[in-house]
């Protein structure tokens, strides 16, 4: 076995690195390389604030959102809409569609898609705390904004069945030709679905 090139702390360092999305361990040393080599500037200013946010990171009771206050800075705005819930996968959802500005609605986070194979049923999902928020007299409107994926569809295909019973305007994203994008490029789902979905000019 060839012995470590670098400490126990730098090492360290590198497996949290290669835990993240998208870093395998050839990218998290490359990281780590960098941020040591700047640590004043990347390194020290990175973790402390990888502190702070894990002091302060609270999961929002009333959608499931990751905010530093309970209720989060979305539930707590007087300005959103209260007859509309936009129901996402996850927190990164949420926040992609606040950041493009889509929607005043409010949001609840599922934490996940169904997925059998993978032994993820209604019951590990906020399934039952969705309906009971359904249930209320002010919202009119569930916005189903899953991924366009098979798991993504059978979540959605249930949640509807599952908000029949509270009498709410159940909608679904619009699926389609991306803004910018080329029909050559898009595969043949995306092609149909638009087809499908086609408007008046």
């Amino acid at each position: 076995m060839a012995a470590s090139t670098v400490g126990p702390e730098i090492e360290k360092l590198i497996q949290a690195l290669s835990r993240l999305p998208g870093l395998g361990p050839r990218s998290a040393r490359r990281a780590a390389l960098v941020l040591i080599k700047k640590k004043e500037t990347l390194l020290v200013p990175l973790a402390n604030a990888a502190r702070e946010a894990a002091e302060a990171a609270k999961v929002c009771s009333v959608c499931g959102n990751i905010d530093s206050r309970d209720p989060c800075s979305v539930c707590a705005d007087p300005a959103r809409d209260p007859s509309t819930i936009v129901v996402v996968e996850d927190v990164g959802d949420l926040w992609a569609l606040e950041r493009a500005a889509a929607t005043k609605a409010r949001y609840h986070v599922l934490g996940g898609v169904l997925a059998p194979l993978d032994g993820i049923g209604p019951d590990d999902l906020a399934i039952d705390s969705l309906l009971g928020r359904a249930a209320a007299p002010e919202v009119t409107e569930i916005i189903l904004a899953v991924n366009a994926t098979v798991e993504g569809q059978t979540t959605a295909h249930y949640l509807t069945d599952e908000l029949a019973s509270c009498h709410v305007k159940v909608t679904r994203l619009a699926h389609g030709v991306p803004v910018g994008g080329e029909l050559d490029y898009l595969d043949d789902g995306t092609l149909a679905a638009a087809m499908r979905a086609r408007t008046a000019f």
